[in-house]
């Protein structure tokens, strides 16, 4: 049993000073104080991050062959340092039998109780995603392929039936049909890595498709002004997208107009980090390919001329909304927390309210908008820095 315990700080949302309660690991209670009791120096409060693109953190890629539920911990150690505490796992185009042998690991790690409920679920990322250049993004090209319901429900089997997120492009031969089988089964689907028509993609939509996996990435450089994936995935309101907001996925122009047609409830960012977030700048290996990562934290894969996924944690995607966009603390944190729980139906989560999981963080911010962590809290325990 965990103790009732509080801890107070500003109302991300209201700008209120507050105080919270929380008994065994939800929020009892949530106070707010009049303006003589609030004190100075007083860290901002809000409901935990949550990261529905995670490939690895601090050097441990979730691919791995030498991938452990030991080195889970280490990775969400980390993650909860930089305020994530709900964090989807993923795995991308692969071999069947590497894919297997992780999600077996990964049904390992859901079961953990170090992890105290970190980790809700899986994300399969491909590998059924179209094979024209530039759409595949660095995915090996090699493995993938056509949509095998059969092949997918080998995957679910050895994830302990834990993949509740799939991405997938509608255009290739058996995608509408799968999207329709994962839907059914209770699966979310996920457009990406996709150039298929606005037919296909309103066809998807149909079927059951309800998100767009990091929206502007996955895409060719060059693409047709007027057909291509983009405007159609933009139209369709009952399309969320997740966007990959380090500053280097997508231009600030780009982040606006996306943030301006769906609104700020119909929007939703990704850190899409692989495991060189929080690596030293140098080069690596990475999915079949040699990857460069700068000073700055940008990954190229110069072979494929292509950003090779993200290194910024999804702490930064707060600061780059604000500074791009313009919008509010409280819509950019939202866009990583309250939004993202409800897409992907953990309603436990994900808000400051009471009866809900006290996953919570204490953060401050600098004159350039930066987050600094103080604090997070999971399901009521002080995770960072440790008790």
């Amino acid at each position: 049993m965990i103790k009732n315990t509080t801890i107070s700080g500003i109302h991300y949302e209201t700008g209120e000073f507050v105080t919270v309660e929380i008994s065994d690991s939800l929020i009892k209670s949530i106070t707010i104080h009049t303006a003589q009791e609030k004190k100075e120096n007083v860290p901002f409060i809000s409901p935990g991050l949550i990261d529905n693109q995670t490939n690895g953190y601090v050097g441990i890629n979730f691919q791995d062959e030498i991938f452990t539920v030991e080195r889970m911990r280490t990775a969400a150690r980390a993650l909860w340092k930089d305020g994530v505490t709900t964090f989807i796992p993923t795995l991308v185009t692969e071999s069947k039998e590497n894919l297997i042998r992780n999600f077996r690991i990964l049904s390992q790690v859901y079961n953990d109780d170090y992890l105290r409920g970190s980790v809700p679920g899986f994300h399969l990322e491909g590998p059924y995603i179209s094979t024209e250049k530039g759409f595949y993004g660095c995915h090996l090209f090699k493995e993938i392929r056509k949509p095998s319901w059969d092949e997918f429900m080998e995957f679910q089997e050895a994830a302990g039936g834990k993949i509740i997120l799939t991405t997938v492009a509608p255009e290739v031969e058996g995608g509408l049909d799968f999207i329709k089988k994962c839907t059914e089964s209770g699966v979310l689907v996920s457009i990406g890595h996709t150039n298929a028509t606005a037919e296909i993609i309103y066809r998807a939509v149909d079927y059951g498709a309800t998100l767009s996996t990091h929206l502007g990435n996955g895409c060719a450089n060059t693409i047709n002004r007027h057909v291509n994936p983009l405007w159609p995935q933009l139209a369709c309101d009952k399309l969320t997208p997740s966007v990959i907001a380090d500053g280097f996925h997508l231009r600030p122009e780009e982040l606006t107009v996306f943030f301006k047609v769906k609104g700020e409830n119909n929007i939703i960012i990704t850190s899409d980090v692989t495991h060189l977030a929080g690596m030293p700048p140098g080069e690596y290996e990475y999915m079949g390919s040699k990857v460069i990562m700068n000073e700055e934290g940008l990954i190229l894969n110069p072979a494929l001329n292509v950003l090779a996924g993200a290194s910024m944690p999804l702490k930064k995607g707060i600061q780059t909304m604000i500074n791009f966009t313009g919008c509010s603390l409280k819509q950019a944190v939202n866009l990583a927390t309250k939004n993202v729980a409800r897409v992907h139906r953990l309603s436990d989560r994900g808000i400051l309210e009471t009866g809900k999981r006290a996953d919570i963080i204490l953060f401050t911010m600098d004159e350039k908008n930066h987050v600094t962590i103080k604090e997070t809290w999971v399901a009521g325990k002080r995770v960072y820095p440790e008790s």
